[in-house]
């Protein structure tokens, strides 16, 4: 098994989210939403962590008529480029950015209906932390719905990955993807931490050969 390599260079330059921005993310984007709209009902408001240039919140509020979407990152550069997003798709009514990182929420508890996110797990040194954030401010009822890559087994498994799923990128943007499947937590290693917060090992699950993804419901009786 590949060890987890923490060794992201995380950029917060205008150029990094430009580039970020461009990539061709539209199936995806396109099948998270699928995912998370069939993962079970959810309305008001949503939050987004390490949402990026706010592409997966466009397309949410585009297609979900009863939410809206706070969405969140650290990067500033990123959410520079996602206001112009939100702008250009006319959705500021529905979508609303915010600079703040997943381990700090500034939010009170219970306030969101669900919680998600979407290739933020792996830059994350102690994702437990985060995903105890996502819990606290998700309403007792609320819908838990994260995926993120999957580290793969060995180095053939990351070479065939990086070969044809990386293969029309720049070598800059192939370098980023290998350390994003490096950094990435293997799906057991997820159903480790989601089974500390008292959620079942099988809410982890594969989907298809590059992401895992976890989907819950926060207990109702939880108010704490």
């Amino acid at each position: 098994m590949l060890p987890r390599l923490l060794d992201l260079e995380l950029s917060d330059s205008l150029s990094h989210a430009v580039e970020y921005n461009n990539l061709d993310r539209a199936a995806e984007i396109e099948a998270f939403v699928d995912d998370l709209m069939a993962a079970g009902e959810f309305r008001g408001q949503i939050l987004d962590l390490g949402t990026g240039t706010a592409q997966i919140p466009i397309e949410l509020v585009r297609r979900h008529l009863d939410c809206y979407v706070m969405a969140v990152d650290r990067s500033t550069s990123m959410l520079d480029i996602g206001r112009y997003n939100i702008e250009m798709a006319m959705v500021t009514d529905r979508v609303q950015l915010d600079h703040a990182d997943a381990v700090r929420l500034p939010y009170e508890d219970h306030r969101f209906s669900a919680t998600i996110s979407n290739a933020m797990v792996h830059s994350l040194p102690e994702p437990l932390v985060a995903l105890e954030e996502a819990l606290r401010v998700t309403a007792p009822g609320g819908l838990i719905f994260f995926r993120d890559f999957c580290r793969p087994e060995d180095t053939a498994a990351l070479q065939h990955l990086v070969e044809t799923r990386a293969a029309h990128f720049s070598p800059t943007q192939r370098q980023r993807f290998t350390e994003c499947l490096c950094a990435a937590l293997t799906i057991d290693e997820m159903r480790h931490l989601v089974e500390q917060l008292g959620f079942p090992t099988e809410s982890v699950s594969a989907t298809g050969d590059l992401f895992w993804t976890w989907t819950a419901r926060k207990d109702r009786s939880d108010a704490s």
